[in-house]
């Protein structure tokens, strides 16, 4: 593409702390994030997002 870089994809890692007993709700928030956020919805018609979490009870 005429020598400019180009975003083909985008990869979101969550880095997540949560209370003891809270995974669940953690997961749940991971898994739905697509759909609340902005840069996501604006760019999934051209660009693929990916996310993966990793989440650490405390």
């Amino acid at each position: 593409m005429d020598g400019r870089p180009l975003v083909t994809n985008v990869r979101v890692t969550y880095h997540v702390k949560v209370p003891r007993g809270k995974r669940k709700e953690a997961e749940r928030a991971i898994e739905v994030h697509e759909q609340g956020c902005p840069v996501a919805q604006s760019v999934k018609r051209g660009i693929a997002v990916s996310w993966q979490g990793e989440i650490a009870e405390e």
